[in-house]
């Protein structure tokens, strides 16, 4: 299990977990299918049923804590309902000589997708994630804001209280330029691919890959007052992401150093291999979000 995307959040206040409650709570959010009118449904899942095997509601590694949620949507698609809703409009109007009006239309609309519903196919997500207490850190495989706030929300509920704030609570613009201008920190090591906007008006974006970020051409982009919004790297030789000024993670690949050291485990041993996996990630994620907690002097959760 190697997330791809990080939406991280500090824990404000001193949080503790105990294994049975922790269980107890989870089983009661757990995911259940959609009913034959239910437009999505959502719960806890055991992180290893998106593998096919059933465990726990949750896995944990010394203090870390991994969480999965499985959210179900009915697919239903808007062409299809507006399709038959225009059929149906044509047909009452020729029968009657008179236009559908507007709120009977949408009391069309509503029949046709009550119809439709119980014959829709079904689309399964997962939203993995985990609570690190001894970091005072939560992390979210997530690329949207959106997606990590569902998850948080339903952990919430699940725990009673979830006291967390973004990593980073201001745009780190200013920071990351001067990775560029200045230097890196020790660490880390900048790859050919970022994105800067303009602080005027017309915040223009500049966008580049496979190009050295020392460059005369990236230089002139700084002088003229460009900001870095988006900028790739590399951490100490287990991984590569690209970090964006709202301090998320995205496109994180490991190195192939790091996840060879779960290949002596047979691929029979799924619920082994993934602990294994998740073990040596949150690690490395923790000391990745330590690292630019502290460089980026975000210790302090009110910053």
């Amino acid at each position: 299990m190697w997330f791809k995307n990080i939406k991280a959040y500090q824990i404000t206040q001193p949080l503790s977990l105990d294994d049975g409650d922790l269980e107890r709570v989870l089983s009661e959010q757990a995911f259940r299918p959609c009913k034959s009118q239910d437009l999505a449904t959502m719960g806890f899942a055991s992180p290893f049923s998106q593998a096919g095997k059933q465990g726990t509601m949750f896995q944990r590694v010394g203090q870390r804590y991994w969480l999965t949620v499985k959210k179900q949507e009915k697919l239903l698609p808007a062409a299809v309902i507006n399709a038959e809703l225009d059929d149906m409009v044509a047909k009452i109007e020729m029968e009657t000589g008179s236009p559908v009006g507007k709120k009977a239309k949408a009391d069309l609309k509503q029949e046709i997708q009550t119809r439709l519903l119980p014959q829709a196919f079904t689309k399964n997500t997962y939203t993995h994630g985990f609570i690190s207490l001894e970091d005072n850190l939560v992390a979210v495989d997530a690329s949207a804001d959106g997606k990590a706030e569902a998850f948080l929300a339903l952990v919430r509920k699940a725990i009673g209280s979830l006291p967390v704030v973004p990593l980073a609570r201001h745009s780190l613009q200013s920071e990351l330029t001067h990775w560029l201008t200045d230097a890196a920190p020790d660490g880390i090591a900048l790859l050919e691919e970022a994105e800067f906007k303009s602080t005027d008006d017309a915040g223009s974006i500049i966008r580049c890959k496979n190009q050295p970020l020392d460059s005369d051409e990236i230089t002139i982009h700084l002088d003229a007052g460009k900001l870095v919004q988006k900028v790739a790297f590399e951490y100490q030789d287990t991984l590569t992401a690209v970090i964006a000024e709202d301090g998320s993670l995205k496109r994180i690949k490991f190195t192939d150093r790091l996840k060879e050291e779960t290949e002596d485990i047979p691929k029979d041993q799924v619920e082994a291999r993934l602990d294994a996996e998740f073990a040596l990630m949150s690690a490395e994620l923790c000391t990745l979000l330590n690292f630019l907690r502290e460089t980026l002097n975000l210790n302090d959760a009110n910053t």
